[in-house]
């Protein structure tokens, strides 16, 4: 059986054994601990998976990665009274005296500007929200770009070249799904696993330092970087891939 295919063939048995994860966007009233409890999950790794050190401080639109969730759920919003109170006592509006060309002035202010400014911000936010940004597994040269043909490792990523030793970090926050050196051509190797069926590849590293089952967070140290199995420079191999599909990393990086 050929490397590439043996990569396929853990893949796909990995992905039948275990579970992914979900981003929760916070709202409003919610609490991590609430959040916990509705995704059960411990409290402690859901707030080291996210870089949490303050509970207390979590804020709404913070997105939350939730290991091993499926979906997204609905969470329990706590309303304290004292918003209740602060809502309830909003001053009244103010009626202002208008002349009659003051009024068609203030209209004509309003509603041209806004027109011409509606659209753009909308586009904006559809254009990046196309691809998710990753974070950089590590810096150095590129020495092996992406190629639709390549078998880079036994794959198709980059390569970086970079000191043996370096600190490899996670692109992303996700679960381990592999971690060993049992795929041919990759040396010891990590598989991450992210949301929308995006997965990130490791390979070339001296030494792995997560498991199997093990979820990490974004930037967190995972692995130091080695050579490749059949020796050469020092360096990292890296992969981005959609399902299936592998992608150009260079497109996920910032």
């Amino acid at each position: 059986m050929s490397s590439r295919w043996s990569f396929w063939v853990l893949l796909l048995l990995l992905l039948s054994a275990c579970g992914g994860g979900i981003y929760h966007t916070v709202r409003p009233g919610q609490t991590l601990y609430r959040i916990s409890r509705t995704y059960h999950i411990n409290e402690a790794t859901l707030a080291r998976v996210n870089h949490i050190t303050d509970p207390t401080q979590l804020r709404a639109g913070t997105r939350l990665f939730i290991p091993g969730a499926d979906r997204v759920r609905a969470v329990v919003v706590v309303k304290s009274s004292a918003a209740g109170n602060r809502s309830a006592v909003k001053r009244p509006p103010i009626k202002k005296k208008t002349t009659a060309v003051a009024a068609q002035k203030q209209k004509r202010q309003r509603y041209t500007p806004r027109a011409a400014v509606k659209k753009t911000p909308v586009k904006r936010a559809a254009r990046s929200t196309e691809i998710k940004k990753l974070q950089w597994p590590l810096r150095g040269k590129i020495v092996r770009s992406f190629s639709a043909t390549a078998k880079a490792g036994g794959g198709k990523g980059i390569e970086i070249a970079v000191k043996t030793g370096s600190s490899v970090r996670a692109a992303e926050a996700g679960k381990v799904i592999y971690s060993g050196d049992g795929v041919q051509g990759y040396g010891h190797l990590i598989i991450l696993q992210h949301e929308n069926d995006l997965f990130t590849v490791y390979g070339f590293n001296r030494r792995n330092l997560v498991r199997q089952g093990d979820f990490v967070s974004k930037g967190e140290k995972i692995a130091l970087s080695g050579v490749p199995p059949g020796g050469g420079v020092p360096r990292m191999h890296f992969e981005v891939r959609r399902g299936k599909r592998a992608v150009n990393p260079i497109l996920y990086l910032p």
